[in-house]
């Protein structure tokens, strides 16, 4: 069964990287709206109106929620600009819902692989007004290939904007330099396991080993009082943050557990009623098959409850 698991997240993986089927979904409707009925327990809608709405409600619940527009590698600047300005509209409804919520983006969606100077400047102009307002701005994780180019751009703008944190994965391997070289900065960490398909010898398969490099991570930024976000739902991971919250004592406002819209609320909401910092992550837009395929890939007999979904609704 586990080998089975297995080969069925990998190729969840390998599929949500297939821009062709992507494209497919998004041009042919009554694909697009069958599958779109399966991503809907997943993303808090069509539209930043749609979301926000979502995010009131769970605000009013307790939870800090974060919002990003889905979306990766623009092939236009014209596209990274109005996606850009799609940051700057929800920044602008944060503000005016007040509601308690922070940032997350995709640099290759601002413009990462078309130029870093031209990304840096996006970003920089999404950092300005989220300072103004005291939002923090955290960028998400892509492919592997993407990571030097991300930290690059991080770290040039983190000299200049304090309100900005990064996403890291465990299970690269080449985390533990980077790890090394990011705690030293102020900006907040947030770690996840990780969920984009690898080339061979990049990365660690999920189990007791990753568990483990997960809680080494953790473990370093709790025990230095390091902003972090302890981005899983996997709940002996949270039992065992919460056993190092209880040894080293560190600030509330430097640690917040984190769930993914959809996944194991329940999860979280025991937290919260623990005392611990949580927030809830939420993605709009329809750009969601990536998102949708790895969210199947974290467990694939979610596609049973895809298939239900699908029917059901």
């Amino acid at each position: 069964m586990d080998e089975l698991l297995e080969l069925g997240s990998k190729a969840l993986r390998i599929a949500a990287l297939n821009i062709d089927a992507k494209n497919f979904i998004l041009n042919n409707e009554a694909l697009f709206i069958t599958l779109k009925k399966a991503a809907n327990r997943y993303i808090g809608g069509d539209t930043l109106e749609e979301t926000i709405t979502k995010v009131i409600s769970e605000n009013q619940n307790g939870f800090k929620c974060s919002i990003e527009f889905m979306g990766e590698s623009t092939k236009t600047i014209q596209e990274a600009t109005e996606v850009t300005d799609e940051f700057l509209r929800i920044v602008e409804g944060i503000k005016t819902q007040k509601l308690y919520s922070t940032i997350s983006l995709d640099l290759s969606h601002i413009g990462l692989t078309l130029s870093k100077e031209f990304c840096r400047d996006n970003l920089e102009k999404i950092c300005k007004e989220a300072k103004k307002n005291g939002i923090e701005v955290i960028v998400s994780a892509e492919d592997v290939g993407k990571t030097d180019a991300i930290i690059d751009v991080y770290k040039q703008t983190l000299k200049v904007y304090d309100n900005l944190a990064i996403t890291l994965q465990a299970y690269l391997f080449r985390t533990k330099e980077d790890f090394q070289e990011l705690i030293k900065e102020k900006g907040r960490i947030r770690i996840v396991k990780g969920a984009f398909e690898t080339p061979p010898g990049h990365s660690i398969s999920r189990g007791e080993i990753l568990d483990t490099i997960y809680l080494e991570y953790v473990e370093k930024l709790i025990s230095q009082n390091h902003k972090c976000s302890i981005a899983t739902h996997h709940h002996k991971i949270q039992q065992e943050t919460k056993t190092l919250i209880e040894k080293y004592k560190p600030n509330q406002s430097s640690y917040e557990f984190e769930s993914l819209y959809g996944i194991q609320t329940e999860n979280l909401a025991t937290l919260r009623k623990e005392g611990h910092p949580t927030k809830l992550y939420f993605v709009y837009g329809k750009e969601w098959y990536l998102y949708l395929c790895n969210r199947i890939a974290e467990y694939p007999l979610n596609i049973f409850r895809a298939l239900d979904d699908i029917i059901s609704s």
